[in-house]
């Protein structure tokens, strides 16, 4: 029987050093709803794809640059069909420098940054570009350079607060010791698999064994979206990907990514990305060339 929770990662540090620094040249086909309470600073190396981090799910172009908090469930951001380069992934504990390195004055704006990544933080623009060339860089350096490249990084993305967005509503948290935390992944496990079909709140409100509108009460609560927005953010964002990925008509998009009437798709498109499915097409195949 499949589970519907997400799966506990485990992961080692690299020998000799108190983090770990992969890099796959090989698309990583993790799509797999999983958590860890590592820290993970995610740079994808062109390409495009889906990011989805708790509640948050958004299309990236031109790769992508993610810092992912301390057990926040959050799915691989590269398939067959991204496209991309490489990706390289950091992954180091809280604590990795110590229960209270970061408590020292000269710490405190990364212990800030690391802080609000509970909730998912993407960077874009000049940042993006700049520290992901510092990454790159990482894979060559011994590992006493590695960690001051590391804290180097964290120190210049704390400061790149016009090129950041925080993913998650302040407030949403999903830590797995909380008791909630399986309701709830099994509701966003549903979505991801079933997606492309209705879903009725009735449907769904059964499955975690309550009543609808205890389930929209709740689902608002945890995640700060009603549920419905919830899948239809998951569709657009699917509609988002094959309009870059798939040479088929609009309508074919708008019914292959769960949309069954095309007046509602075009309305809730346009609301979503502030263009119509074409203007967005056609704009972002000007920006891939």
């Amino acid at each position: 029987m499949k589970s519907n929770l997400p799966t506990l990662k485990i992961i080692e540090p690299s020998f000799g050093s108190s983090f770990t620094l992969t890099k796959y040249d090989i698309n990583y086909n993790s799509h797999f709803w999983h958590y860890h309470p590592e820290i993970e600073l995610i740079y994808v190396n062109g390409g495009a794809g889906k990011r989805q981090v708790g509640s948050h799910i958004s299309y990236y172009t031109n790769g992508d640059l993610t810092l992912i908090g301390s057990n926040l469930p959050h799915c691989g951001f590269t398939d067959e069909t991204t496209g991309n380069k490489n990706e390289i992934v950091i992954q180091m504990k809280p604590d990795f420098l110590g229960e209270h390195f970061f408590e020292i004055p000269e710490m405190r704006n990364i212990k800030d940054l690391l802080q609000q990544a509970k909730s998912g933080i993407t960077f874009g623009g000049k940042t993006k570009r700049k520290i992901g060339k510092k990454i790159a860089k990482m894979e060559d350096k011994t590992p006493f350079e590695r960690l001051l490249s590391i804290i180097e990084i964290f120190n210049e993305l704390e400061l790149a607060t016009e090129d950041a967005t925080v993913l998650n509503a302040e407030g949403f948290r999903m830590e797995m010791h909380v008791q909630d935390n399986e309701r709830i992944n099994s509701i966003f496990n549903y979505v991801k698999d079933h997606f492309k079909e209705p879903i009725r709140l009735e449907e769904i409100a059964e499955k975690v064994s309550m009543t609808v509108p205890s389930f929209c009460r709740y689902f608002k609560k945890i995640t700060h979206k009603t549920f419905t927005k919830f899948v239809n953010d998951y569709r657009l964002v699917h509609a988002c990907k094959l309009l870059a990925e798939k040479p088929i008509s609009i309508s074919a998009i708008a019914f292959e990514s769960g949309f069954n009437n095309f007046s509602h798709f075009n309305k809730t498109f346009k609301e979503f990305t502030g263009k119509n499915a074409s203007e967005y097409r056609y704009e972002l195949k000007s920006f891939l060339e």
